[in-house]
């Protein structure tokens, strides 16, 4: 089924700055709404449930699972992530613009179910500068940095498979290409054929 709007999915190893990019992006451009995951993990710092994710128990997650709620689900550091099945459609029905923070296991599974969904792969300039951030939150133990630097040289591999990569060394840099890529997206043709269908009719083109 195809939907007037446009699903971006973001992917990135932790501490590659992913979410501050994705938000940076939602100040610049009201019309990228973000999807709200739901994990098994616990809040952190100034996180809030229903803001930056819905934080379930593992019990609630598999009676999501269950139900088939989720269009993806992976494991991620021990934990588990899924992407709500019925607040991706009802956006996309609307044409609305949405965008995806999740693991290239969700982006692949996402792909699938949407192949006109645009992947984006956040990369670190260098290991050492990732391990550097992840380090400077100071939110992660001695295991916990060395789980994620393992983790990070599997995930950098996958950049391969995405649309679209994008180097997060400079920030305000990283920022104008995210921007660049969305409003590109929106201007191909399959793209406005379904955001402007009623346009599309009254020119008779197919």
């Amino acid at each position: 089924m195809e939907f007037p709007g446009n699903l971006f999915v973001v992917a990135a190893p932790s501490g590659a700055g992913k979410s501050s990019l994705v938000k940076a992006l939602m100040e610049l451009d009201s019309q990228v709404q973000p999807s709200v995951s739901h994990t098994t993990r616990a809040a952190r710092g100034q996180e809030k449930h229903g803001r930056e994710y819905y934080f379930v128990s593992d019990a609630e997650f598999d009676t999501l699972i269950e139900k088939q709620a989720f269009f993806e689900w992976a494991h991620v550091h021990g934990k588990r992530y899924g992407t709500s099945r019925m607040a991706i459609e009802s956006r996309l029905s609307r044409g609305e613009d949405v965008i995806l923070e999740i693991d290239y296991q969700g982006a692949y599974q996402i792909k699938k179910l949407f192949p006109e969904a645009v992947l984006i792969f956040i990369l670190p300039p260098s290991l050492e500068e990732l391990r550097g951030r992840i380090e400077r939150r100071g939110e992660d133990t001695t295991d916990s940095i060395e789980l994620r630097m393992q983790n990070a040289r599997n995930e950098i591999a996958q950049a391969r498979n995405f649309d679209f990569v994008i180097i997060n060394e400079i920030f305000e840099r990283a920022l104008f290409d995210l921007k660049a890529i969305v409003s590109a997206q929106r201007l191909k043709f399959a793209a406005q054929r379904r955001a402007k269908a009623a346009t599309f009719l009254a020119l008779n083109i197919h």
